[in-house]
């Protein structure tokens, strides 16, 4: 028996939503909670939101199965998953590549992710103490002026995140899902009744959903391909590692539809529940940080009860960044527990440290390094996001793709798939075949070129 054989298993998914629940978790995250109503408001409108569902169902979904059928056929880390696919395909070990990209994909995300989500833990605390001031970019610009302020709350995300993967799949990840998923979804609808009932719904609405096509380019395409791809958690091995823990009963396609429903469910409501706010008290809908810590803290410290609405949706940002930092740091801790280099607790217990003090870089990125470009015009945490984020994920994406449409044992990909309507197969072929490694082909060069 070879080794590959003898890999441990790390248990199952308890219940078929508990999968739903994690591989959403994963997926919802800092981005779409800020970045897709934005895109959609700039693009568009509804004519953005249109091309994005296409997005979704063109290029998301196909290679959602993709990782998905490799993780469950193999039941490891994506390194090891993609090697037992690879070889049970008479294909080249090589594919295995796929897997060290995304865990090394997740690794760099993380550490400056895990720097976002403290100023989103630490904002919980501000939002609670602020109210009847009008927050300022100068209150942000003092937030993370102090190294040891956001060293502070990168250290406390980074503690949770590593003592929720290292107590298991069941115990750990599963049963925290199963809390935080629902939490975010109950804030979410609570966020969008008080937009309803206080904001400029109307005029959100037009913002979002009025289509003018217009305001549509070749670049606003791009947008919708990236934001479709990247909303998902594509090509960082999160999904495959999950989808490793999937029963062998429970169907891959109706479940990735309901994954995907359910991501961009929670991107539209969060337009819902931002937008009217934000028009309601005359403010600038710009992106990224700017519209979350500056717009919607000055907005919540002049309204009725903001003391409570302030920090309910910086804790459901927080909530959103730790089901997503989760899933970043389980490949590795995965691959390193499945291969006995260390067990479960110590592995994720190595493996935050390094991405901690990885992190540190990102912080100081903000003000003591601000000046240090570690590529050519990019500090520390823009360099992290340029790597992971343009070269990684559209590279291991577009390698599944190719590998599942190309490459992978048909007989493998029935077995995996089970009874699944005969036709939705063939159209999840045809687009994991030609159309989503393109697509995911197009972003790549536009992320390096464009």
């Amino acid at each position: 028996m070879d080794k590959l054989s003898k890999l441990k298993s790390h248990g199952a998914w308890v219940g078929r939503w508990t999968f739903i629940l994690a591989a959403t978790g994963s997926a919802v995250g800092l981005g779409n909670i800020w970045g897709f109503p934005y895109k959609a408001g700039t693009n568009g409108g509804g004519a953005f939101v249109l091309i994005y569902l296409l997005c979704i169902l063109a290029i998301g979904i196909p290679i959602m199965i993709s990782e998905i059928i490799i993780g469950r056929r193999s039941g490891n880390s994506p390194i090891n998953a993609m090697r037992l696919v690879a070889r049970d395909s008479n294909s080249s070990s090589g594919w295995q590549i796929v897997g060290w990209s995304g865990i090394l994909a997740g690794i760099l995300i993380l550490s400056f992710y895990s720097v976002i989500a403290g100023i989103c833990f630490n904002y919980i605390f501000i939002a609670a103490s602020s109210t009847g001031s009008i927050s300022s970019p100068d209150q942000f610009a003092e937030v993370i002026s102090s190294p040891i302020n956001l060293i502070l709350w990168h250290t406390l995300f980074m503690i949770l995140t590593a003592l929720i993967v290292s107590a298991g799949v069941k115990n750990g990840i599963g049963r925290m899902v199963k809390i935080l998923m629902p939490l975010l979804g109950f804030i979410m609808i609570f966020m969008v009744f008080y937009s309803v009932l206080n904001g400029d719904f109307n005029k959100a609405m037009k913002f979002l959903f009025e289509p003018d096509f217009s305001n549509v380019t070749s670049d606003t395409f791009l947008q919708a391909m990236g934001q479709a791809f990247f909303s998902l958690s594509l090509g960082m091995g999160s999904i495959m590692a999950y989808g490793a823990y999937m029963p062998k009963d429970q169907k891959v396609v109706n479940t990735s539809f309901t994954v995907a429903s359910l991501d961009s469910l929670v991107a539209i409501l969060a337009g819902l529940a931002i937008f009217p706010i934000i028009f309601a008290f005359n403010l600038e809908p710009n992106s990224g940080p700017g519209l979350v810590f500056v717009s919607m803290l000055s907005a919540f410290n002049q309204m009725e009860f903001g003391f409570v609405i302030g920090p309910l949706f910086f804790i459901l940002l927080s909530i959103a960044a730790l089901s997503s930092s989760i899933s970043l740091l389980e490949p590795g801790v995965a691959f390193l527990a499945e291969e006995d280099i260390l067990s479960r607790k110590r592995a994720a217990e190595i493996l935050s440290f390094f991405i901690w003090i990885l992190g540190l870089g990102s912080a100081l990125s903000f003000n003591l390094w601000a000046d240090f470009n570690l590529m050519p015009g990019r500090n520390f945490l823009d360099s992290m996001d340029f790597l992971a984020n343009q070269i990684l994920l559209p590279f291991g994406g577009m390698l599944i793709a190719i590998f599942v449409g190309w490459f992978m044992n048909k007989n493998l990909i029935s077995d995996e798939l089970g009874n699944a309507n005969p036709l939705l197969i063939r159209i999840w072929r045809f687009f994991v075949k030609f159309i989503a490694p393109l697509s995911v082909a197009l972003i790549f060069y536009n992320a390096i070129f464009g």
